[in-house]
């Protein structure tokens, strides 16, 4: 049977899934939820499992969602162990929870089909590589993404969202949405190309895709100013990379 792909971005803000046939043609449009606050595991797996029902049966899903994944297992993740979302209080019993929780395994108890989990950024990373060179994601939303393929095959993630930045922000905080509201698109903007020049010395990427959902909020003067190498990529690779990332990870 051809496979169909069921595919879930988790955001800090919002989740959305949408349904996919084998060769990445949409078979519907995608649903959305509210990303709720406080976030344990098991409620998380209860969104994607409301969204799941709204959408066409699928063979297979993928999840995307913040953090450090190893093995469909949840490392840590920096948004869903606030209170009430991303920059409030961390609340302890829910670092616990999530610490090492089996998210792969969870999903595929509550839908019934093979899942697939992964940091967010490499699923965005899947719908837009070529797979020729070092090819470097970052995605621009709540906090920073980041993902890197080599000839097509993802390396061992690195969280640079928590790495400390300027004035002791993390990257997370330095280029999050709250700094982007606080400052505007034009100062925002200009982080973002900072940010990108101080990344290049130390990855020499062969092509940079920049994405996510504030992508979009970077003005037309501070991406003139980017290299050829760089290039903005469109907030659906988030949903249509869940099918490709089947090829290569497991």
């Amino acid at each position: 049977m051809d496979p169909v792909t069921l595919t879930i971005d988790c955001g800090g803000g919002g989740i959305k899934g949408s349904v996919f046939g084998p060769a990445g043609e949409v078979l519907s449009q995608p649903v959305r939820a509210v990303t709720p606050y406080p976030l344990p595991p098991q409620r998380l797996v209860s969104v994607i499992t409301s969204l799941a029902s709204q959408l066409p049966p699928a063979t297979r899903v993928t999840v995307g969602m913040p953090g450090m994944i190893r093995g469909g297992r949840v490392v840590s993740t920096p948004h869903y162990v606030c209170r009430a979302g991303p920059r409030t209080r961390v609340l302890p019993e829910l670092v616990e929870a999530w610490a090492d929780f089996p998210m792969a395994s969870a999903v595929e108890t509550s839908l019934g089909i093979p899942a697939l989990v992964l940091n967010d950024a490499e699923v965005h990373g899947y719908g837009l590589v070529s797979g020729q060179g070092l090819e470097m994601v970052l995605t621009l939303g709540t906090g920073l993404g980041n993902a890197v393929f080599l000839d097509g095959v993802l390396a061992p993630h690195m969280e640079l969202s928590q790495a400390p930045g300027k004035w002791g922000l993390t990257y997370d905080e330095y280029l999050g949405e709250h700094e982007r509201i606080r400052l505007g698109d034009a100062h925002w903007s200009r982080r973002v190309r900072t940010v990108v020049e101080g990344l290049h010395a130390v990855f020499l990427w062969d092509r940079l895709y920049i994405g996510g959902g504030n992508a979009r909020r970077i003005t037309a003067l501070a991406a003139a100013r980017f290299g050829e190498e760089v290039q903005l990529a469109p907030n659906s690779a988030g949903l249509t990379g869940g099918v490709r990332a089947w090829e290569h990870a497991r």
